[in-house]
């Protein structure tokens, strides 16, 4: 055979080799095989494939001398290997004569092969490179013709078409078998009744194409809404279920700040992460407990919302590499999964909210089979279950008319007897179309199959008289040798359920103890006045009522009182306003009410003035009279706000402004009020700081003895200056304080540093000197507070006979046995207790003789007027003479005039404070005007 035969024969071979769908690697041998016959200068030949990550290993090859043993252990990469980057660039073949002196190659590989000329050609078709083909030549002086660089052409291309029906093959059996595979895993779902089983399908088939079996699933709870939780582990995994679940327990696995949790709900894609530590978003504590170090995390998504997260975790290896058929046969596995969990959680979510309405029905149902076998056996006990059940029981024949009934039946339809109703036609009853009725009668079966069978909650049934009432009733089929003769429909009257569900459906948008429109209503209603009033161009007025000293009425009468104020006002509110407005009760002692179409402020001002005037009488509390007034304020659409919230916060505003204005009176709302409610945020937040910041000192005012015009003692003053906004009033700051709590440690540091300065003023000489400190509701209320007080004495080394502690009226009768409990205790220290605003608040005066109180300090509101005002006059004297008789000391506060002071001396009250004596005043100027200079007069 000559040689172009024996060529021939050989390319015939390989084509036919090719078109057989023989192995690749059969393929690429008769190629190799055909080039080394076919190449003389051919010492050695190796076919190398494109891999994943863009270099070339050893396919297959051929070599010829012994010392070539590890050419498949090589690796090319174009990255480094000049040539080959050239070959694929230019797509096209180079023969290099002279392989040791070329710099594009890899020396390494010319040394260590003793490679002395080298083909090197891309085996590619178009623009698909599948990989390359080294022909080398080890012996000197020996380099490829032309003539055999076109045959190695040649054979390269046809090991290109053999690479490229392998890989279109390969592509086939895959596609062949991820199809395969999604059928079994979506046939096996569909069998699955129990969320158990469906992810331990998903385990099972995520373990086959992954080869991983450490997987778990963190699902929905139905119950608990958006919140994930650990629920299930494949059993094949290196925790055990108990294991995994006690973990994510004892680290406290909150899912809902798992960063890398949330972006995968948040993008509902699926994130792989190879080395978990070279991650910020991975949950590191989490992952080192379990051992983790690198994850795959799937979103389980059905209808566009996520169910919960599939984590295929790596236990073994840092870096392990799944392949993109790989994550794309997970994905699919996972998504076939999210449909089966999605019905199974809508059902399971279903069940549980639907189990304790079944449950009645499912106990009546029974009772219907019973009745409907008893029917069947006995006429006679089918009459005495009839006749004894509660609920009502009537038949039908297939053609619709009534056979049978019960009496409870007919007294709920309203005739007198069941005999009445016999053969009455179905849609007498039953709330239906009633046109074309005799097509219904003649085909009636079908007809109630698709109309009534079943179970209704929601139907209306007729009476005799037309009228209607609400039932819950059942259709079962009367059967005989498996035909259907009739039907029983058991029914009852849900009336009373109705109208329950109308009053929950009420106190859903009306207040319960006024029955008045709650904040749900009052929304509601004034977005629609919102929307007329736009549409025609009309204003409209929003008012926030707020009752003054009503926490008075509930800490002295009780809440039961309390609750009565309430309805009262909410009476008086109604009376005040024309039909067309809505008063509604925002929350404890505040009111809304909306003016639709108002013409000026004329008109508000006179509502207003009406619900002040509503207010002017009291209120009469079971035998109690109380008087309560009103604060108002007011905001008008459009100047004052567009939208619901923007109204109610500025008529709120508005309504402060008129409390601090001492209440009882109406303010319109003016942006000038948010500027002073911006001064009262800036106050609050610099309160927080101003114990740190050193900005709090001590002013103290002196008590006078007027008959002696001795200094007896004196109250220690809060003073705030603040560095940039100045002194800051205790009108403003305290009751900031009170409210946010701070007046605890603000009242300690009080209570130190008066006792420090006081020892202080005992240590130079002024010995007798007593300091009276003022305690808030807070600070009493402290269950340490005696502790705290005596731990101050001690520290300060004061004699507690020398400290004095005002309380006010109100906080002592709060809670009568605590409050006893207490001052006991600071009594039994030695400390003396004071009634600050004596006469001012709501209480008996029996705690008088109860509580162990040294001293009644007369408020300067009876003071201030007791030389003209024959009321206060005969106040102060009672309180002078009641301190007398009780053996207790008494002390006016507020002394301003001679004519004040001489009135108390004539009263005999002879212990006085005020600016007629002194304002309070610094230690440092305290000092100097009574200690150092102590033998000029007071006054």
């Amino acid at each position: 055979m000559s040689r172009h035969q024996m060529r021939y024969s050989r390319l015939a071979k390989i084509t036919k080799l090719i078109h057989t769908n023989i192995e690749l690697q059969e393929i690429l041998e008769n190629v190799v095989s055909t080039i080394s016959e076919e190449i003389a200068s051919c010492n050695s030949i190796g076919i190398f494939l494109l891999q994943e990550d863009g270099t070339f290993r050893w396919f297959i090859g051929k070599a010829h001398l012994d010392f070539v043993t590890n050419l498949d252990k090589h690796i090319i990469n174009p990255v480094t290997d000049m040539l080959a980057k050239e070959a694929i660039e230019a797509n096209q073949t180079l023969n290099i004569r002279n392989a040791m002196k070329d710099k594009r190659i890899d020396s390494t590989f010319v040394e260590n092969f003793q490679i002395n000329s080298l083909l090197v050609s891309p085996i590619s078709l178009g623009e698909e490179l599948y990989g390359l083909i080294y022909v080398m030549n080890h012996e000197v002086g020996k380099a490829m013709t032309k003539q055999e660089v076109q045959l190695v052409d040649m054979y390269v291309n046809m090991a290109a078409v053999a690479i490229l029906n392998a890989d279109n093959l390969t592509r086939t059996e895959n596609l062949l078998y991820e199809k395969q595979l999604l059928l079994d895993v979506t046939s096996d779902l569909a069998l699955c009744s129990t969320m158990q089983e469906v992810l331990d399908k998903c385990f099972h088939y995520l373990s086959q194409v992954l080869n991983n079996y450490n997987i778990g699933a963190h699902i929905l709870d139905p119950i608990a809404e958006r919140n994930i939780k650990p629920t299930r582990l494949s059993k094949e995994s290196d925790w055990t279920q108990e294991e995994w679940l006690e973990k994510h327990k004892d680290i406290k696995v909150d899912h809902s700040k798992d960063k890398l949790f949330q972006d995968i709900v948040k993008n509902k894609k699926a994130v792989f992460i190879p080395d978990v530590f070279a991650d910020e978003r991975p949950n590191h504590h989490a992952c080192r407990t379990f051992g983790i170090k690198g994850l795959f995390r799937i979103p389980l998504v059905s209808m566009g919302e996520v169910l919960g997260i599939i984590s295929v975790v790596n236990l073994d290896e840092v870096n392990r590499v799944y392949t993109k058929v790989e994550m794309r046969l997970a994905q699919s596995i996972v998504d076939a999964t999210s449909l089966a969990l999605s019905n199974l959680l809508f059902r399971e979510k279903q069940e549980i909210m639907i189990e304790e309405r079944t449950e009645q029905i499912t106990l009546k149902n029974n009772e219907l089979e019973k009745v409907v076998k008893e029917l069947q056996r006995l006429s006679h006990e089918k009459e005495l279950i009839l006749n004894s059940a509660g609920e009502g029981i009537f038949g039908l024949d297939v053609e619709g008319k009534i056979t049978f009934c019960n009496p409870a039946a007919a007294m709920m339809l309203g005739y007198e007897n069941k005999e009445e109703l016999i053969d009455v036609v179905y849609d007498t009853i039953f709330n239906r179309i009633k046109t074309n009725q005799v097509s219904f009668h003649q085909n009636f079966p079908a007809y109630i199959e698709k109309n009534l069978s079943g179970y209704s909650s929601d139907e209306v049934f007729f009476r005799k008289d037309g009228t209607s009432f609400a039932v819950e009733y059942a259709v079962s089929p009367i059967k005989e040798a498996e035909e259907i003769t009739g039907y029983v429909v058991l029914f009852k009257d849900i009336t009373v359920r109705k109208q329950l569900e109308e009053k929950i459906k009420y106190h859903a948008y009306y207040d319960s103890l006024t029955n008045l429109p709650n904040r749900v209503l009052l929304k509601d209603r004034l977005n629609q006045a919102l929307t007329y009033a736009h549409l025609h161009q009309e204003e409209l007025a929003v008012l926030f009522i707020d009752l003054d000293r009503f926490k008075l009425v509930n800490d002295t009468l009780g809440h039961s009182y309390g609750d009565y104020l309430l309805q009262e006002v909410a009476s008086r509110l109604k009376r005040s306003v024309s039909k067309g407005a809505t008063v509604s009760r925002q929350g404890g002692d505040e009111f809304t009410i909306i003016l639709p179409t108002i013409q000026s402020k004329g008109d508000i001002s006179e509502v207003a003035d009406r619900i002040l005037n509503a207010f002017s009488s009291p209120f009469d509390l079971k035998g109690n009279e109380v008087f309560i007034k009103p604060s108002i304020g007011i905001s008008l659409f459009p100047n004052d706000g567009i939208d619901v919230d923007t109204l109610i916060k500025n008529a709120d505003t508005a309504m402060y402004k008129s409390k601090e204005l001492h209440g009882n009176n109406f303010q319109f709302y003016q942006e000038s009020m948010d500027r002073i409610n911006l001064r009262s945020v800036k106050v609050e937040n610099a309160l927080h700081k101003a114990l740190d910041n050193e900005e709090f000192v001590l002013h103290y005012q002196p008590q006078i003895n007027s008959k002696t015009n001795e200094v007896i003692g004196v109250e220690a003053l809060i003073r705030w200056i603040h560095p940039t906004m100045g002194l800051i009033s205790p009108a403003d700051f305290i009751p900031v304080a009170e409210e946010t709590g701070l007046i605890v440690p603000i009242g300690e540091w009080v209570l130190r540093n008066a006792c420090k300065q006081i020892k202080a003023w005992h240590e130079i000489g002024f010995s007798n000197i007593v300091v009276s400190v003022n305690l808030s509701a807070r600070q009493f209320e402290k269950q340490n507070l005696v502790e705290i007080v005596k731990e101050i004495l001690a520290e300060t080394n004061l004699h507690p006979k020398f400290l004095e502690l005002e309380l006010t009226e109100n906080m002592i009768i709060k809670n009568t046995k605590s409050t006893l409990e207490t001052m006991e205790k600071l009594r039994e220290l030695g400390i003396k207790m004071s009634i600050d605003d004596f006469g001012t608040g709501y209480s008996s005066l029996g705690y008088l003789k109860n509580f162990p109180i040294n001293t009644l300090k007369i408020d300067r509101s009876f003071v201030h007027d007791v030389a003209a005002d024959t009321a206060n006059a005969a106040i102060t004297n009672t309180i002078i003479t009641l301190a007398g008789n009780l053996s207790l000391n008494v002390i006016a506060e507020g002394v301003e005039t001679e004519d004040q002071k001489n009135f108390l001396s004539s009263k005999g009250c002879f212990l006085m404070q005020g600016f007629m004596f002194s304002p309070p005043i610094k230690a440092e100027e305290f000092l100097a005007k009574y200690f150092i200079h102590e033998e000029e007069e007071i006054f």
